[in-house]
């Protein structure tokens, strides 16, 4: 898994943070299940909760 957080400028002089997760599950697994486990973990993670609605977060699901 790989993770780029970005800050930027905005508008009103202020900062706005976004996340970038990409992640990769080897295994032979489909990608429509990485997908799915990738949406699932988000759901849980505590980082993903305590950041909800506050910093929008982009997932991108790879498997092999």
């Amino acid at each position: 898994m790989a993770a780029e957080v970005s800050v930027t400028a905005t508008e009103s002089g202020g900062f706005a943070r976004s996340a970038a997760l990409r992640v990769h599950i080897g295994g032979g697994i489909a990608v429509e299940a990485a997908e799915s486990l990738t949406a699932a973990a988000h759901e849980v993670c505590p980082y993903s909760a305590a950041t909800r609605g506050n910093v929008p977060a982009v997932l991108s699901t790879t498997a092999a």
